[in-house]
């Protein structure tokens, strides 16, 4: 049988994409499916912003929500240390970079990458959009090369990430999406069919038989 492949349209940053984060672990363990991650730049360049009061309130609320739904955890440490922090940036421009590194070096970490950094933010409370910290990470994860490129990126890594963002976002238009997350299965022929970010919230079962399904059409 095909290996299945299926593109996950993200942004680190996104707190629904870490409530995801459960399915896509799923996912990438099914044999015959291949989990491809596709960093959509969101919330980097353009769309980062500064963290101030009203963004951080509206993002606690938001944060809120996607715990009662799902249960993925937002800590005291992340509302006090982010949320709250004084001159902070909402900018995942850094994690997205890191990324682009690890799935140079070791694209078989690169979801693992993605969840410590997710982790980091959330549960820790620590700054994922600070490259020491991203370093840090990815450090832990026995990534010391990714690590330094998180610190001092080259013009390979900023050339590529900006390539492999501009694919992500060509993709969500190709599919008439907006926002992430988002699963898209590429289905016979090469044709793309988006299942959408609802799929990932639901029971895990459900969730491989409509990728099946998307990539059996």
């Amino acid at each position: 049988m095909p290996t299945i492949k299926v593109t996950y349209l993200f942004d680190p940053l996104c707190g629904w994409c870490y409530a995801a984060a459960p399915a896509l672990k799923f996912l990438q363990a099914q044999e015959g499916v291949a989990v491809v991650l596709a960093p959509t730049g969101l919330f980097a360049g353009a769309g980062a912003r500064p963290m101030d009061a009203q963004f951080a309130t509206y993002a606690w609320a938001n944060d809120q929500r996607i715990q009662q739904l799902t249960g993925q955890p937002f800590t005291q440490a992340y509302r006090d240390q982010i949320l709250g922090a004084a001159n902070g940036r909402f900018d995942s421009g850094p994690a997205t970079l890191a990324l682009t590194a690890v799935a140079q070096i070791a694209p078989e970490r690169e979801l693992d990458a993605l969840h410590a950094l997710q982790h980091a933010r959330y549960v820790d409370g620590r700054d994922n959009t600070d490259p020491a910290v991203i370093a840090e990470v990815l450090r832990a994860l026995g990534l010391q090369q990714a690590a330094a490129l998180a610190l001092s990126p080259d013009t390979a890594l900023q050339r590529v990430t900006a390539e492999c963002t501009a694919t992500a976002q060509a993709t969500l238009r190709a599919v008439g999406a907006r926002g992430v997350p988002q699963l898209v299965v590429t289905g016979q022929g090469g044709a793309l069919r988006l299942l959408g970010g609802d799929a990932l919230l639901g029971p895990r079962e459900q969730l491989l038989a409509l990728v099946r399904a998307a990539a059996a059409d």
